[in-house]
């Protein structure tokens, strides 16, 4: 059994193939613990998805991990060993429980505008230069507005680097979902 599950660990299945499958949600108490998790499952190899939560489990944090639930032993392991707990882990099993996708892109002809949660990016689809941060409440969202607007996206800092708050992290997923999109 212990190989199979350093076979799983090492090899997880992508999320497209998972589709099929049984998938639960990790529901945690506070922003910090799920960007923890995240870090430890990809630093492990796991392909999971940060989502938001089904309005049934919202409990505090705007984000849940959305996992297969096939593999949810082998995943609270990896948890519990980088000493990250979630409240609970949730099957998706009604069309109400589904997570929300986080990723809403607009195209507004010269721009495209990515939104993740509650923050953008607006980048100019010519130059690749981003134009506008905006979004969220939290107090580093001018700071992190003024270190990013005017550069272009490949040259842009890390808004996981700068920033600190829950708006930091969701405009990092905006950041990301931009430079995919913009073949970066």
């Amino acid at each position: 059994m212990a190989f199979l599950d350093f076979l799983k660990r090492k090899h997880p299945r992508a999320p497209a193939e998972t589709q099929g499958l049984d998938r639960g949600i990790l529901v945690f108490e506070h922003t910090s613990e799920v960007i923890r998790a995240e870090t430890a499952l990809k630093a492990e190899g796991w392909k999971i998805r940060v989502m938001g939560p089904p309005p049934e489990v919202q409990s505090g944090c705007d984000l849940v991990i959305e996992i297969p639930l096939i593999e949810e032993l082998s995943i609270l392991r990896t948890l519990q060993a980088s000493g990250v707990k979630p409240k609970e882990v949730v099957p998706v099993s009604s069309p109400l429980l589904h997570p929300v996708d986080l990723f809403q892109t607009k195209d507004l002809g010269q721009y495209l505008m990515v939104r993740a949660a509650n923050m953008k990016v607006t980048i100019d689809k010519q130059t690749l230069t981003i134009v506008n941060v905006s979004g969220g409440g939290c107090p580093d969202v001018p700071y992190l507005a003024h270190r990013m607007v005017g550069k272009p996206l490949s040259d842009a800092p890390s808004p996981r680097e700068i920033g600190h708050t829950l708006c930091g992290y969701a405009l990092q997923l905006a950041y990301e979902e931009a430079r995919r999109q913009c073949g970066l």
